[in-house]
């Protein structure tokens, strides 16, 4: 590739343009560009089988990390604990974390396999103390663990393990880092650069989140700078030292959305160091860093480059990924740069250490493409192609080759000749490589060792990616030590394989786009700038929308009550208005629906689902007005919007998917009319999300979306009916709650209602559906008190991230948003004053800036409330902080993110669960008393818990004893992906089975589930998604032991047999007739099959994440039944899924409880108002078991709804539908926390 031109603009479209290349179309003209004739590449091999062999053989005294590295693999359980440990360990403060971290990572690991495997010293004795820890930390006889380590603590054993972990984890450390202070580090490089080698130093360090980061980071590597330049005595930036700057340390918002703000406050700070690294005459680097960053690093680079006070000093220097896509464009762009400066510039060629971010991020935007290659042998390609362009431009570039890899630098070496390079490594890697290359007595050429510095508490992130990149299958650092691979698979021309791929991408590695199985990821999108996104709104402003009720007759929609619709970002712009539909049409749209059920239900399922899959396309042709108006109307921010959008396209296609796999869907009849009813929060997704599905069952819909959204749900239904909904199958009634959505949830031609909001609103509705004599189902989603428990073990700087974006984003309205923060005692405060620092560098304002990362709140009474709350709070004593309110945001519905620190456990009670915005509680628990912390967020009714943590009991613990329907393990608690995490679900969250989930279309049917997961489709077991982190996760006894989770659910489903079997053998049952006997046989063996076949379900997840669905017994279940014969039925029935049974006193309870021992409860009480009330102590049931034909049913339906208790009445066959008497859970676990995606590492080349 050859540039052809020297203009700037030009180059850097091409970036722009090779990033967006096919991966086999970039591959096929890099291996051109990166071919040898034959005679250069035989040299170049047998040079590369000379310094592989020299590593190899050198492999036994090379200080022992590259061997550990490879004997415990990070495919080996025992790997992964040992990065887990090197990654926590030293941060923890507290005692007894650290003792739970290593039991945890130790105890059941392996050790005793890697024994005398390895020829290495260093090694064998890491795994004989590990070893001798594992045996000390476990009992054989498995006693109680306070006795087990109450034993070891008499002996000193538990110190002695501590410190010879931490110890352990030091040693690891000086491998990579050169030294804890800069003048440590310059001390310690001496004895290598007087046998030839060079040095540039890197401040450790990740991206600033707070400006107290990027202080201490800017004085960090001024004092370097000065130390560094005192030594260089004027060698000058080639022959002396130089210093590597992460930009992204030196400004909290190192974003492209703040340009702005990164020119005014961070560019300064920048040029100020590269003046001093001038006045010594030293070089100054800049690091690159993950793709987001890319372009504003340019940007730095070009400034600095152009800089009058820079001028005539050469030791400005960047680093060129080739693992990108665009890396080859990149080179020509920066050669151009230099020789419009009159300067040289040092680029070190690197293959790039982000490679599983960006493959993660990308799969999340759905973007088009990676940005980088799927193979390291197209990175290897890539890399020797940008070699040979720096070594033909030595005017402008000095090249620097960062490689530990024998062919790269034996390729270089013989490509290069006699011109003027150098080699670079980083620090304790690829030393057996360059000590064949350094001196006159070898090749006579230099390297310069990459030298991190810092103090251990430092080194964590950077001590990962290193073991995490030195671990990978495909490393060379790995392989040199394997002796299954030949040093001549080891040296083979890398061109010669990519010719073999064809420059195809990974196929175990699915492009953005073909992420989810059976259906196409939504686009990315990005309103920010975007030309079209910006005439939407400029049209929506000239133009307002004038929204209307969308009925199957046309007369029906006019009205004379009409409101004007304001942006919820400036109130006095009116945007457009919304005409209320009549009463008197309430009725005429319910006939017409009616109607609709009988054509469009009998349509067939592929027929509907092509036409969800059109909705699905036009919503993404019509994003820019749609996300026009979410940001206008709902005040949502544009990624906000992007996300809305996104999230509804996955909806429609997941159901599309799901109806023309699933065959139990194929001839199920639909329930008849659904009423969807939807928030202002998150109005679009829900407002799909409901729609989408109930059409996809054969459902009529009419939409009652909230007045504050109706424009937004006005828009959407007309991109249904142009998609080809018919008119009569989906109407929209806009109005209020108090009339028109009073109306249709009175008729008793409703059969089912969706709702989305609060609890307080779906409480409402339950009551007043319970008065019907054939209740409406019921499916409803709210928000609750979400928590997320941090443990010290956690990582500060991630906790900080995601609590920020969960309680945040969405300006704190999504029914998933975090509303506390329960912090351990020993890290507390530093994780407060963090996350206060981080919030303060959040943007509130305009929702239309792309640099706004908190928009208004949707409606004026929501931000009433959560002033008047804030300043309740600060009455109370409580101490508050709160965020910046840009210029403007007095115009609209603008809540000043807020962080209340409320003290301990016992200040829980102060929260209101009913204020939802930017609102966040900090809540202090004390070390080892997370047990009663998750049983207090459990009376709140925490329905999406968080845990951060590194520990696996500690994930454990939670698993065992929350009632969340939703938990979010070392991850944001927000952004559930369609088809990876569904939401809601009986319980805490909700009512009836999870939206988007495996049993929201069948509880759409007449039909009843026989099965949780599918054979085939979005919701059927597959290969592709694992649950392994999942299952690392114990369950904790009642008797306190942790068991392996598989093995405790297995002897769970035992249980739930037995208890099942042990009723059947009662005297009540052998007291039925025959008929009645028969009838509960026939039933329990169905009830035992069905309960049998439950396992976890691993759903898809992007890379590095684990989602994993599954099936919790209920709780207590009250059997309320008025016969022996019901009573056994509903016993055995809620006893199947493992519920706790309910009984009044009486003789057959007696007996039932007599037979079910701990699963029953009999309860002394005359009626069932005290059970339901909560009266008696311990009793509070989670579902009601009813029978269609008893008495007071319709008094127990209405009880049950207002004390928001579930009900499930019998079908007319007598039985029940098993759904109501379990509750659904997902798992979501970012199993890369701790520092990186080990699945993509220990991938192998696929064969082609």
């Amino acid at each position: 590739m050859q540039s052809g031109t020297a203009d700037l603009q030009t180059l850097r479209q091409r970036i722009r343009d090779a990033s967006a290349l096919a991966e086999d179309v970039v591959v096929r003209g890099l291996i051109e560009e990166a071919r040898m004739d034959a005679p250069t590449l035989a040299k170049a091999q047998a040079l590369a089988a000379r310094l592989a062999q020299g590593v190899r053989d050198a492999r036994i005294n090379a200080g022992g990390v590259d061997l550990l590295t490879q004997e415990f693999s990070l495919d080996s359980r025992e790997g992964i604990a040992l990065m887990c440990l090197a990654e926590a360990m030293l941060r923890i403060p507290d005692t007894e974390t650290r003792n739970q971290l290593i039991r945890d990572k130790i105890v059941d690991a392996d050790w005793r396999a890697h024994i005398g495997k390895s020829p290495s010293l260093f090694v064998n004795a890491t795994a004989w103390g590990l070893l001798f820890t594992g045996k000390l930390l476990k009992q054989p006889d498995e006693n109680a663990l306070a006795e087990a380590l109450s034993r070891v603590v008499r002996k000193g054993g538990e110190a002695v393990v501590r410190a010879g972990v931490a110890y352990a984890m030091r040693m690891l450390g000086k491998q990579f880092v050169t030294g804890q202070t800069i003048e440590e580090a310059i001390g310690v490089a001496k004895g290598r650069e007087s046998g030839g080698y060079r040095y540039t130093y890197d401040m450790l360090g990740e991206a600033a989140l707070t400006d107290e980061d990027a202080q201490a980071y800017f004085e960090s590597y001024r004092h370097a700078i000065e130390a560094i330049g005192k030594e260089a005595k004027g060698k000058g930036p080639i022959d002396g030292p130089g210093v590597s700057v992460k930009i992204s340390g030196l400004h909290p918002r190192y974003e492209l959305a703040q340009r702005d703000r990164v020119l005014d406050e961070m560019y300064p700070r920048l040029l100020q160091l590269a003046q001093i690294a001038k006045q010594y005459g030293i070089g100054f680097h800049l690091d690159q860093e993950e793709s987001a960053r890319f372009d504003l690093t340019l940007e730095m680079l070009e400034r600095l480059c152009a800089e009058p006070g820079l001028k005539g000093w050469n030791g400005i220097g960047i680093s060129l990924q080739a693992y990108q896509k665009r890396g080859r464009a990149v080179a020509d762009w920066i050669i151009a740069l230099a020789r419009a400066n009159g300067r040289r510039i040092n680029i070190r060629l690197v293959k790039g250490a982000y490679w599983d971010t960006e493959i993660k991020l990308a799969q999340d935007a759905g973007a088009a493409g990676y940005p980088v290659f799927t193979r390291k042998v197209h990175s290897d390609v890539s890399y020797i192609a940008c070699a040979k362009a720096l070594l033909n431009a030595p005017d402008a570039i000095f090249p620097q080759f960062a490689s530990h890899n024998a062919f790269t630098v034996a390729a270089v070496h013989t490509l290069a000749g006699d011109k003027d390079y150098e080699f670079q490594c980083l620090h304790g890697m690829g030393e057996t490589v360059y000590d064949q290359v350094v001196g006159a007595a070898k090749l006579n050429r230099p390297c310069r060792i990459y030298a991190p510095v810092g103090p251990h508490a430092t080194l964590l992130a950077y001590l990962v990616r290193r073991l995490l990149e030195n671990g990978a299958n495909s490393s060379f650092v790995n392989q040199i030590v394997d002796p299954a691979v030949s040093i001549s698979d080891i040296v083979e021309d890398p061109v010669a394989k990519a010719a073999r791929t064809g420059g195809k991408p990974h196929a175990g590695i699915a492009s953005p786009r073909n992420l989810l199985p059976g259906r196409v990821n939504a686009a990315a999108l990005n309103f920010s700038g975007a030309p079209e996104f910006e005439r939407a709104v400029a049209e929506i402003r000239s133009n307002r929308v004038n929204a209307h009720s969308l009925l199957a007759e046309a007369g029906d929609a006019k009205s004379g009550s009409t409101a004007v619709v304001y942006s919820a970002g400036n109130l006095a712009e009116a945007i457009g208005t919304f005409a209320s539909c009549k009463l008197s049409s309430v009725a005429r749209a319910l006939d017409a629906a009616g109607q609709a059920v009988s054509t469009w239900g009998l349509r067939t399922a592929a027929s509907r689902a092509e036409v969800l899959e059109r909705v699905a396309s036009d919503l993404e042709a019509n994003a820019s007005r749609i996300g026009a108006l979410l940001s206008l109307e709902n005040g949502a921010t544009l990624s906000e919007a992007v996300e809305e959008v996104r999230t509804a396209v996955n909806l429609c296609r997941l159901y599309a998917f799901q109806l023309t796999s699933d065959r139990a869907l194929s001839d199920a009849q639909p329930l008849g009319t659904v009423i969807s009813l939807t928030p202002s929060a998150c109005p679009l997704s829900s407002f799909v999300g409901h729609v989408s599905a109930a059409l996809a069952a054969g459902n009529a819909v009419i939409a009652k979306p909230s007045s504050d959204a109706s424009l937004i749900a006005f828009e959407a239904t007309r991109v249904f009916h142009g998609a080809g909904v018919p008119q009569d199958a989906l109407q929209l009634a806009l109005g209020d709650r108090a009339t028109v959505g009073k109306a249709l949830l009175s008729d008793q031609r409703v059969a089912a209602v969706l709702c989305a909001g609060s609890r307080e609103v779906a409480r409402a509705i339950a009551v007043q559906l319970s008065a019907a004599a054939r209740p409406a189902r019921f499916i409803a989603t709210y928000g609750s008190v979400n928590s997320m428990i941090v443990d010290s073990s956690a990582l500060p700087e991630q906790v900080i991230s995601d609590a920020i974006v969960s309680a945040f984003k969405s300006a704190g309205q999504a029914a998933s948003s975090l509303r506390i923060l329960c912090l351990q005692d020993s890290t507390a405060d530093k994780v407060l004053r963090m996350l206060s620092g981080m919030l303060s560098e959040r943007n509130t304002g305009d929702p239309l800036n792309g640099a706004t990362d908190i928009g208004p709140m949707a409606t004026r009474k929501a931000r009433d409330s959560a002033d008047t709350y804030i300043e309740q709070l600060k009455r109370r004593g409580f101490r508050i902080t709160r965020g910046k309110l840009g210029a403007g945001a007095g115009n609209g519905n603008f809540v000043a993110p807020t962080i209340a620190d409320i003290g301990d456990i016992g200040s829980l009670t102060a929260i209101d669960p009913s204020i939802t915005g930017p609102i966040l509680h900090v809540v202090r628990y004390e070390t080892g008393n997370m047990e009663a912390l998750i049983k207090a967020l459990n009376g709140l009714g925490s329905g999406v818990q968080g845990l951060h943590t590194r520990i696996n009991e500690a994930a454990g613990t939670l698993l065992s004893l929350s009632q969340a329907s939703s938990i979010c393990v070392n991850r944001a608690m927000l952004g559930a992906f369609p088809g990876m995490q569904p939401v809601g679900g009986n319980g805490a969250s909700g009512t009836g089975s999870m939206i988007a989930g495996p049993l929201t279309l069948i509880g759409l049917t007449r039909s009843t589930a026989n099965a949780y997961a599918a054979d085939v489709g979005p919701f059927a077991p597959s290969q592709a998604a694992v649950s392994d982190k999942y299952f690392e996760f114990p369950v904790a006894s009642a008797e306190g032991r942790f068991i392996a989770r598989m093995s405790a659910q297995a002897q769970a489903r035992a249980i739930f047999t037995q208890r099942v079997e042990a009723i059947a053998n009662t005297s009540a049952v052998r007291r039925l007739n025959a008929d009645a006997q028969a009838r509960l046989a026939r039933y329990s063996a169905q009830l035992v099959r069905l309960a049998d076949s439950f396992r976890p379900l691993s759903l898809p997840a992007l890379t590095g994440e684990e989602n994993t669905v599954e099936l919790l017994p209920r709780g207590q279940a009250f059997c309320a039944a008025d016969s022996v014969e019901a009573l056994l039925v509903q016993a055995t029935a809620a006893c199947a899924f493992g519920n706790e049974v309910l009984l009044l006193k009486s003789s057959v309870a007696d007996e039932i409880a007599a037979a079910l021992g701990t699963g029953c409860r009999v309860v002394d009480a005359a009626d069932a108002a005290r059970v339901l009330d909560g009266e008696v102590p311990g009793v509070r049931p989670d579902v009601v078991l009813a029978t269609a034909d008893q008495q007071d049913v319709g008094n127990l339906r209405r009880m049950a709804a207002q004390r928001m208790i579930g009900i499930a009445v019998t079908h007319d066959d007598g039985t029940y539908d098993w759904t109501q008497l379990v509750r659904e859970r997902i798992t979501t676990v970012n199993a890369s926390a701790a520092g990186g995606n080990t699945q993509l590492m220990v991938m192998s080349e696929d064969v082609v």
